[in-house]
């Protein structure tokens, strides 16, 4: 049994404190990790205010964790204690269902994720099933890759799940802690990239991660001058959007992809009928596509930008998530 030192939030909207709490003895299939270093997601914020109606307090968050291995049950071959790894959203799923067999073990009905069923990565050590525990190499540094294993892989898995092309047009909606790895990735892979944000304030940052082009759609006819162009149309963001435009955007069998967690998606049918056009999600990405999408990152050093905080300064860095900046928050120890 090991303790435990940890930052939870004890009621909804509450600050993070320290606390500390007790594991139990490591399983035959499990990995402990001290963290070295954990982004903040806004699901982490979600989560701390109980958004969801599925929170238990005292919560400690973190999913998206570098670290070491520091022990491994008697079963576990793939990792070995001192070996960097990374976890994200899910710490456990079945490994017998047919999507786990299948290669989408974040479809796994019986998936347990690690802020949601167990205390997560803003603490000194954290636990998962070896198989959720992705290696991670050498030259991709600590205190930039944690978000790889959530948001990162969150726009990574569309470029994968429809096969796209290197030559594709793709647009991206929401140039914040997603889009703007959505626009380092699709530019590496090959796409002529769009950014699509309200207004001009992020042009500079969008061009300067790789974007091609830029639609502010609060501008008059912006949406419009863009109609049929583009193969996919990854929206990362959680708001309400003009859907029909968007569909209109898209070319022929152009598909509108989202990740973020809008409130709801309503657009005219008929348009989509006659483009073959289609509306798509998707959750995160399974394990393989995971370990490709670090494989990717390293080869074409990609890592999100970041903005680093001492794991005692959490409330400061929960403070920076809120503003929403086309970057990502980490907390280091």
């Amino acid at each position: 049994m090991a303790t435990v030192k940890a930052y939870a939030a004890m009621k909804a909207e509450g600050e993070f404190q320290p606390f500390e709490y007790d594991l139990p003895t490591i399983g035959p299939e499990q990995v402990d990790i001290d963290v070295e270093s954990c982004g903040i997601c806004h699901s982490d914020l979600s989560m701390r205010d109980n958004e969801w109606q599925m929170t238990e307090y005292p919560f400690v968050g973190g999913h998206e964790v570098i670290g070491k291995v520091a022990a491994t049950g008697e079963l576990v071959t793939s990792v070995q204690v001192g070996d960097r790894v990374g976890l994200g959203w899910f710490s456990r799923s079945c490994m017998h269902c047919d999507q786990c067999l299948g290669g989408d073990q974040n479809l796994c009905l019986a998936a347990e994720g690690t802020v949601t069923h167990q205390m997560g990565g803003f603490a000194d050590k954290v636990r998962c099933h070896w198989a959720w525990a992705v290696p991670i190499p050498d030259g991709l540094p600590a205190e930039k890759s944690g978000p790889l294993l959530c948001g990162g892989i969150t726009v990574f898995n569309p470029i994968v799940q429809h096969g796209l092309s290197p030559t594709a047009r793709v647009g991206v909606v929401g140039i914040g802690g997603l889009g703007h790895m959505a626009v380092k990735f699709l530019r590496a892979w090959g796409c002529e990239v769009t950014a699509f944000s309200r207004s001009r304030a992020k042009e500079e940052s969008a061009r300067e991660l790789g974007a091609h082009e830029y639609v502010a759609t609060s501008e008059d006819g912006a949406l419009e001058s863009v109609a049929g162009k583009f193969d996919l149309i990854l929206n990362t963001t959680n708001v309400d959007l003009p859907w029909d435009a968007y569909v209109a955007a898209l070319a022929t069998k152009g598909v509108l992809h989202t990740v973020g967690a809008a409130p709801k998606v309503e657009a005219a049918i008929f348009p989509m009928i006659v483009g073959q056009k289609s509306l798509a999600s998707s959750p995160l990405g399974g394990i393989a596509t995971t370990r490709k999408m670090i494989e990717f990152c390293a080869r074409h050093d990609i890592t999100p930008n970041v903005e680093t905080f001492a794991m005692s300064d959490i409330n400061d860095a929960f403070e920076r998530l809120k503003q929403a900046p086309p970057l990502r928050v980490v907390l280091t120890r």
